[in-house]
């Protein structure tokens, strides 16, 4: 009598691996799955980013806006632009000033622009004239 490994042939009845094809399909399943959740990794990582970036202009639209509140001469009517560094970048700032029904106070709109391709940031408040 031969030796034989105790494992073989005791296979019982309804028992049975996996066959090539099913892990091959279960494999693919599998890989969907993890590009899937890089892609949305990525998505994630863009929106952070351009959550920090719109911050950031409304926190510089808001300096410019105290600025100009603060300043004893008001802004002259008509458009301005300019640009100032916060936050270790270069923001464009475009400033539009209309004067209002009441002679007292003055219409500013504040555009703040950082990075080319995202959307600027648009502040409008009221200045009162001295």
């Amino acid at each position: 009598m031969d030796w034989v490994p105790a494992c073989a042939g005791t296979r019982r009845k309804g028992e049975r691996g996996f066959t090539l094809l099913e892990m091959l399909v279960a494999l693919a399943v599998f890989s969907l799955a993890a590009l899937a959740l890089v892609r949305l990794q990525g998505v994630t990582l863009r929106t952070a980013a351009d959550l920090d970036s719109k911050a950031m202009g409304q926190i510089v639209a808001r300096n410019l806006m105290v600025e100009m509140q603060t300043d004893p001469a008001p802004p002259s009517v008509g458009t301005d632009e300019g640009e100032v560094d916060n936050g270790g970048r270069r923001w464009r700032w475009n400033r539009e000033v209309k004067a209002m029904d009441d002679k007292r106070l003055l219409q500013v709109d504040l555009t703040v622009d950082g990075q080319a391709g995202s959307s600027p940031v648009v502040l409008s408040f009221v200045r009162v004239v001295p």
